[in-house]
């Protein structure tokens, strides 16, 4: 938990340090912690998937719009981001819990929030592509 507060606190000083980000900064760190949590959830059943650990990718069905994909956005909406939305928030956000944690630890420039982002995100576009030539040189 150490470390998730860590990135919080890092994540929350950097939004709030740039100017554009003065009204909306809890959206934009709520947004973008809660996607990052949500496709590193989605690797790891996908990996737990090709290790045949679990049988299929858990998502809850969305039929709104037949035919579109709109519905796939719903689905990964209420299956895998909406949680991790939730328990952010209530972690972080609920009663100004983030302003004990940025007493508590200290600010690293968003260097920790950059890194832990941009390497969950190169890790996963990294496991799709590997996987799609994988596929492709298979099939």
């Amino acid at each position: 938990m150490k470390l998730y507060y860590k990135t919080w606190v890092d994540c929350i000083l950097k939004a709030r340090a740039q100017a554009q980000n003065k009204k909306d900064w809890k959206v934009y760190t709520m947004i973008f912690m809660s996607m990052t949590m949500a496709l590193n959830l989605v690797l790891i059943l996908f990996i737990l998937h090709d290790l045949r650990i679990v049988k299929g990718i858990f998502k809850i069905p969305i039929d709104i719009f037949p035919g579109t994909r709109i519905d796939a956005f719903f689905s990964f909406f209420f299956s895998y981001f909406l949680p991790f939305l939730l328990l952010n928030y209530f972690l972080i956000f609920h009663k100004d819990r983030y302003q004990i944690l940025i007493k508590k630890y200290p600010y690293q420039n968003g260097k920790l929030f950059i890194k832990y982002f941009l390497g969950s995100l190169c890790i996963f576009l990294g496991y799709i592509l590997i996987a799609v030539l994988i596929a492709k040189y298979y099939n």
